[in-house]
């Protein structure tokens, strides 16, 4: 497999909070034995599929990501973008590469070491909003700080103000299932905010809200981002162009080219990002 070498057109100098280097991920029972093959005989994707019934979604990617950015990972479904980004949190683990989180190789974590990483330093708003029915919206959002056994008036008094931020004042003792689309979504970015986390991961956010609730979940992560960077897997150019400083564009778990998102939009530099831009995918 030889794909192409993803192009960075970036001159930020901040400092860099994660650090992915050579992540492959292939699925199948076979997967390491695939990659391998992959390396040594340098076997197409479709080679991959034939030969060890083993799919690669995630291509030899390197990429970073600095701190208090907003970075969009685009492309289209089956792209690798949601894969990749699972990886950080180690909700899926490579079959090869290397991730650094915070100057800390996640990979290298023991499983309590894993669990307090996922808890202080990193948080993920979900697609499907992920809120538990039997849980208050307080409850909700403390959930985080009940797990470092902060005490309950403690974790309360964080969640009414983090519910605050994201303006659902009084509507703390509602219940899932009393709130609309938007305001679901709201109070998941308001748990994750709760845990005060370092990097925000955010995996469609807005894709099954109108386009009001939309606007409002991508006008609160711009006002409330403030030392802490932000990951967004979206497959809508018109989000990204919005909300992020970078993006990454994926394609068929090949990283394209990444850096400054005006930059890729207006001028990208290879064809499958103007196919992508001007539609002929899909």
């Amino acid at each position: 497999m030889d794909p192409k070498m993803a192009v960075h057109r970036d001159g930020d100098v901040a400092e860099v909070v994660i650090d992915i280097k050579n992540v492959w991920k292939v699925f199948g029972d076979r997967g390491t034995e695939a990659l391998a093959a992959i390396h040594k005989e340098n076997l197409s994707k479709q080679d991959v599929l034939e030969r060890f019934n083993a799919v690669v979604g995630v291509a030899d990617v390197s990429l970073n990501i600095r701190s208090g950015e907003i970075f969009c990972v685009m492309g289209l479904s089956g792209s690798g973008k949601s894969t990749l980004v699972r990886h950080i949190n180690r909700l899926l683990e490579p079959t090869s590469g290397r991730i650094v989180v915070g100057g800390r190789d996640i990979l290298q974590l023991s499983a309590q070491e894993l669990r307090n990483y996922r808890n202080q330093q990193i948080a993920m708003v979900f697609q499907n909003f992920a809120l538990l029915p039997h849980r208050s919206v307080l409850d909700n959002i403390a959930m985080p700080l009940e797990i470092r056994a902060l005490n309950k008036n403690e974790r309360l008094a964080r969640a009414e103000q983090v519910l605050e931020m994201v303006e659902l004042t009084g509507w703390g003792h509602k219940f899932a299932h009393e709130l609309s689309g938007g305001m679901q979504q709201r109070v998941g970015l308001a748990r994750a905010l709760a845990a005060d986390p370092d990097v925000l991961l955010m995996d469609e956010p807005a894709s099954s809200l109108d386009p009001i609730a939309t606007a409002r979940i991508e006008e609160l992560i711009d006002e409330l981002r403030t030392d802490f960077s932000v990951v967004i897997v979206t497959h809508s150019m018109q989000q990204a162009a919005r909300v992020s400083q970078k993006t990454a564009f994926f394609h068929m778990g090949d990283l394209v080219e990444y850096g400054d998102t005006t930059q890729i939009f207006t001028n990208p530099v290879d064809q499958r990002t103007q196919d992508y831009i001007t539609g002929r995918f899909g």
